[in-house]
């Protein structure tokens, strides 16, 4: 049985594309090395992006594409949401873990401003993730 909708899912919903087209943008710019933006990194800070396995470029991509295709499902109201974010969830968590643990991006971007963005990252693709499963149990997503 189908539950109605509240107001809360759909500014959710939106706030979460949002959210991830922003990121989705960074992924861009960095991958096409934009000029323009990557000149807010130090030169460290670009070799150590430049420098990221194919592996964990391909988390990224999945993290950062998978959460825009959930934000689009949510809104869609589609139950297959919960499945992507739940897979943008495990690669971010995969590339966060090499970025932060098996390389030096703690020492090259361990200033605090991106440790609490990062975090941020985490909760909310976690939240994403929880809030549509959450949606999905209250027959929301179909």
């Amino acid at each position: 049985m189908e539950s109605k909708t509240p107001w809360y899912f759909w500014l959710v919903a939106a706030l979460a594309l949002l959210w991830n087209a922003g990121g989705a943008l960074d992924y861009v710019m960095t991958q096409t090395r934009n000029e323009e933006y990557m000149a807010q990194f130090s030169e460290a800070q670009l070799a150590f992006f430049y420098g990221l396995p194919a592996w964990v470029v391909a988390c990224w991509a999945t993290a950062v594409w998978g959460g825009v295709l959930g934000a689009l499902l949510l809104l869609l109201r589609r139950e297959v949401a919960v499945q992507v974010f739940l897979v943008s969830f495990i690669a971010m968590v995969a590339s966060m873990g090499h970025n932060f643990v098996l390389s030096n991006g703690l020492e090259v971007m361990g200033d605090p401003t991106s440790l609490i963005f990062s975090a941020a990252i985490f909760v909310i693709s976690l939240g994403l993730y929880l809030f549509a499963r959450r949606m999905a149990r209250a027959g929301i997503l179909r």
